[in-house]
């Protein structure tokens, strides 16, 4: 089997990108210091402990498994964290993304599948968001995800890479098997915090802000399931293989759903309402963030199997309901 390095091959995404590279006949090497990841979850191929920062090891790691291409999903993803922190996610997020690249140069690997990010639109001019959407990120999470993402543009042109940047949107959901799902710690995404408040995991959900401009005046978000965005890495993995050029392109469903709805849907699917309250809008936050990704089926041949919005949301209560011990 074709080995392919995955940087935070322990984390939420990198986990079940690892189980989809597994079933699509590759062999998954997670390369992951276990900061923010779980070593349990790393499951269908080895762990290489170890820091995106550290050039030495990424290079033993390189030379020993000679990875056909890297998935980089390594790096920090708390937006409102790195408004707090700038210069924390500089150095994580782009130096190590830095680093990372100056080892596969030097070891002859000379492809990469990008974890990116909407954030990199910023406040969106229409929607859905075309890839062709100015870059305007509004945090520096999102800025970090662009400047990478110019770092290997300019890369490329210089013919030492070929990169595939994906563009997801609210990754949610978990394994419909049920061997991997989303645990961070501290929990910053929506619908993992809205099922551990109806689970009573959690304090009450905030909804921040009931002034939008949309139909029931609540923020509208693109929910992806995350064994989608997965399957969109292979098919991206595959597409450079094969001898794709450089790309950057969505992967969403191209539906919108409000906070009101995640909350009532989660609500329906546990079988008890999710305390909630309100909080004034944050800034930056846009009214509504919904991918069009048309360019990804043209181009990879890949569209969401898991769109649903209530399937996603089973998925997801049926992993925290298995972690406290309930029937989903």
């Amino acid at each position: 089997m074709a080995n392919v390095l995955v940087t935070g091959g322990a984390g939420y995404i990198g986990a079940h990108a690892c189980k989809a590279l597994s079933r699509a006949g590759f062999n998954p090497v997670s390369y992951d210091n276990l900061s923010n990841g779980h070593g349990e979850a790393v499951r269908w191929g080895p762990l290489e402990r170890g820091d995106v920062l550290d050039a030495t090891r990424l290079s033993e790691v390189l030379a020993r498994w000679r990875p056909v291409a890297v998935m980089h999903f390594a790096g920090l993803i708390e937006v409102a964290r790195s408004v707090r922190e700038p210069a924390l996610f500089q150095r994580t997020n782009v130096e190590g993304s830095r680093v990372l690249l100056a080892a596969m140069a030097a070891a002859g690997c000379e492809r990469i599948v990008f974890s990116s990010s909407a954030a990199v639109y910023g406040e969106p001019e229409e929607t859905p968001i075309p890839e062709t959407h100015p870059l305007r990120p509004l945090n520096p999470y999102g800025a970090g995800k662009a400047e990478v993402e110019a770092i290997l543009t300019q890369t490329a042109a210089a013919g030492r890479l070929r990169f595939a940047a994906l563009r997801y949107f609210n990754a949610a959901g978990a394994d419909p098997d049920g061997e991997i799902g989303e645990r961070h710690e501290p929990e910053t995404h929506a619908l993992p915090l809205a099922i551990l408040a109806a689970l009573g995991r959690g304090p009450a959900f905030r909804i921040y802000g009931r002034g939008y401009p949309t139909p029931d005046g609540t923020a509208v978000r693109d929910y992806v399931h995350v064994s989608d965005l997965a399957r969109g890495h292979v098919d991206a993995l595959r597409y450079l293989l094969g001898g794709g050029g450089s790309l950057a392109v969505n992967l969403g469903t191209g539906h919108g759903i409000s906070v009101a709805e995640l909350v009532r849907t989660v609500g329906a699917v546990l079988g008890r309402p999710v305390p909630t309250s309100d909080a004034p809008r944050r800034p930056g936050d846009p009214a509504v963030l919904v991918a069009a990704p048309a360019r990804a089926e043209a181009m990879l041949d890949w569209r969401p199997e898991i769109e649903d919005f209530e399937s996603i949301v089973r998925t997801a209560a049926a992993w925290h309901s298995r972690l406290e011990g309930r029937p989903a």
